[in-house]
């Protein structure tokens, strides 16, 4: 996508720049030169503070596996789904196992030299080099064919108002990191402009209206309906934004410690916010990365609506033979994954524009977690699960790998965007190259 000569072509329909974030992938109103290449996109989604890795791992691997608990919500998607067992964060240095996992996730490299303190470990700084996802950005940004509005967007769900190693895990380089957004008013915002105030707002659509209805007469009808599906879901977001805004407690809010963090209960409705504004943006093709990070690295949110009033973090340092906090822990683990669920529903009943099947057949979804296991700090085993489609791997299995560093996936995912990568993050960790997911 380039912008300029779009925005000229609407300037010369007499149509303001202002609707470009509405019909900017609407091939129907902007003629192609040649046949549209097919998209790939990637999603990666975070949770925090390991898994319990017996309700986790499936007991064999191949085209024969079954979804343990935690994983029950990806049944309808089983045979687009790829688990790999065996990936391994090998990176050394400063800082403890949660800011390695967390700042080393997707940089895989070393974190800088710092002043921040954790655990019984020396200190450390940010990363010392770029993540995957802003790899990929910058990759697709670099090729007129697959460039869009923002390159990649960064969207947080319940991510404290602090920024040190544990709650960051995209780098535009060393030294660089990318807070991700976690209000869906503001993320509204930077898609499709100013929004209005939760108290008393006028819609962004308001000023768009009449624009929309020239655009429409020269649009195909299955672009007239994905449009209406843009303008449905930002109607519909501005009313629960609004609607959120003025909610009351009706009684002062005493000061909370700012050392005890408390998720708010409405989270699961701000999650849902954040997956649907996500696949909104895809299909309007403003961007081919995105990450969404649940929470932070040794977080202490409290699910109430899971019941589960215990801190996470808490609850993962816990023993195994301690089976209420594991019962707990399954909990929270198995509520994440009902958010990937969700975010893969999404996109497999929303058509691909311009292309075939849907969009779930032209993505790339990938949940992890910064440890293997919490009570043990582990960075084995990295729980990795992948659903989607139009990458060459072969979907529907469970794999086990021996030990491979975690560098050597993300070259893996990179190479089958397209991207030739042969090396990233540390290279001494990149030996054996990429995996083979194909065979």
């Amino acid at each position: 996508m380039n912008p300029i000569p779009r925005r000229k072509f609407l300037r010369d329909l007499g149509i303001s720049a202002s609707v470009l974030p509405f019909v900017g992938s609407l091939s129907s109103l902007f003629a192609q030169s040649s046949a549209p290449v097919p998209k790939k996109r990637v999603v990666i989604m975070f949770s925090p503070n390991g898994t319990v890795q017996e309700k986790f791992w499936p007991d064999s691997v191949g085209k024969d596996f079954a979804f343990k608990p935690i994983l029950q919500p990806l049944q309808p998607f089983k045979d687009k789904t790829l688990m790999i067992k065996g990936v391994y964060n090998k990176v050394q240095g400063d800082g403890d196992r949660h800011m390695r996992g967390m700042s080393c996730l997707l940089t895989a490299t070393e974190l800088a030299p710092g002043n921040v303190q954790g655990g019984s470990d020396t200190p450390a700084g940010w990363a010392s080099g770029i993540s995957i996802d802003q790899e990929l950005k910058n990759f697709f940004q670099s090729r007129p064919e697959t460039q869009t509005r923002f390159g990649s967007l960064e969207f947080g769900v319940a991510v404290p108002k602090r920024a040190d190693p544990w709650t960051r895990m995209s780098y535009a380089g060393a030294n660089r990191p990318v807070a991700p957004i976690d209000d869906p008013q503001q993320m509204l915002s930077k898609l499709y402009g100013q929004v209005k105030d939760k108290e008393g707002v006028i819609s962004v659509l308001d000023n768009v209206q009449n624009d929309l209805k020239k655009v429409s007469g020269k649009l195909s009808a299955e672009d007239r309906g994905l449009l209406e599906q843009h303008l449905t879901l930002v109607r519909e977001m501005e009313v629960e934004i609004s609607r959120q805004g003025k909610s009351d407690v009706g009684h002062p809010v005493p000061e909370i410690d700012p050392h005890i963090e408390l998720v708010n209960d409405n989270t699961p409705e701000i999650s849902r916010m954040q997956i649907d504004l996500l696949v909104n943006s895809f299909a309007n093709d403003m961007a081919r990365v995105a990450t969404l990070q649940y929470m932070r690295s040794v977080g202490e949110a409290r699910m109430n609506w899971l019941g589960v009033q215990e801190g996470h973090h808490t609850l993962s340092h816990e023993p195994d033979n301690n089976l209420s906090a594991q019962k707990k822990l399954e909990k929270i683990n198995s509520w994440f994954c009902g958010e990937f669920a969700y975010l893969a529903k999404r996109l497999a009943e929303t058509p691909e524009p311009g292309g075939n099947g849907s969009m779930l057949d032209h993505t790339l979804l990938v949940w992890t977690n910064e440890l293997g296991k919490g009570n043990s700090h582990s960075l084995d085993d990295i729980p990795i699960v992948m659903i989607g489609g139009n990458t060459g791997f072969t979907m529907g299995r469970a794999l086990q790998f021996d030990k491979v560093t975690h560098n050597r996936l993300w070259m893996t995912i990179a190479q089958s965007m397209g991207h030739p990568l042969q090396s990233f993050g540390n290279p001494e960790l990149c030996h054996g190259g990429a995996l083979d997911l194909i065979s």
